[in-house]
């Protein structure tokens, strides 16, 4: 089985995606890590993230071991990774890891930003999981200022529209819900709201194709 997540940043589909891994038993993946990796070997090698040779570079020569670098979750690369991201020498790079790596034994959870529209468009159930920029912004401006770092909430909330301006409008995989996902709001929900209607919605799903 695999279930692709999609969704702009803070809008809650990476923790939605590792709950629905552990509850199903299934292997997951975020997909935003290995753009994050390749913006920090971009960073490595000395040259600008919208470089498409140095970025491409950087991914063809991604390794898979280093994805549990802990400077991955550094706060300036998820801008760096949005920039890489834009590039389709990148994508393509970093395509068939994806797709190599949902074809494991019992399949997978994907979260990211094309999951259900080009990595996996016949994957067993898609969810796009969203909310308001604000609302978003405003988780993002709390993890921060719970890691003592220094943050507005008005600078966060300006990189979030940034960012889903550069997502949803770049000529390489858009980022955009695909026709047949379940479109989840997150705006008004907590974790555990959200967690219990995306296992419905998979259990339904998975439930109508045992039954076909």
């Amino acid at each position: 089985m695999i279930i692709a997540i999609d969704g702009p940043a803070a809008s809650g589909k990476g923790t939605l995606a590792k709950r629905i891994a552990a509850h199903f038993g299934l292997a997951h993946l975020d997909t935003g890590l290995l753009y994050r990796a390749v913006a920090r070997d971009v960073g490595r090698l000395g040259g600008a993230h919208d470089d498409p040779a140095v970025a491409a570079r950087a991914a063809r020569s991604l390794d898979p071991e280093t994805l549990d670098d802990p400077a991955l979750r550094d706060p300036g690369l998820g801008e760096a990774a949005s920039i890489v991201a834009r590039i389709p020498e990148v994508r393509t790079a970093v395509l068939s890891y994806q797709r190599a790596f949902a074809q494991r034994s019992g399949g997978a959870v994907l979260d990211g930003r094309d999951i259900g529209t080009v990595v996996f468009p016949d994957a067993d159930v898609k969810l796009y999981v969203t909310a308001t920029a604000e609302v978003r912004a405003e988780r993002r401006y709390l993890e921060k200022i719970g890691r003592g770092e220094p943050a507005t909430f008005e600078a966060v909330l300006a990189d979030i529209e940034r960012r889903d301006e550069r997502d949803a409008g770049r000529a390489a995989s858009p980022m955009r819900p695909a026709p047949d996902a379940f479109l989840l709001d997150t705006s008004n929900l907590d974790i555990e709201a959200a967690f219990d209607t995306a296992v419905g919605v998979i259990s339904r799903k998975v439930g109508q194709r045992g039954r076909a």
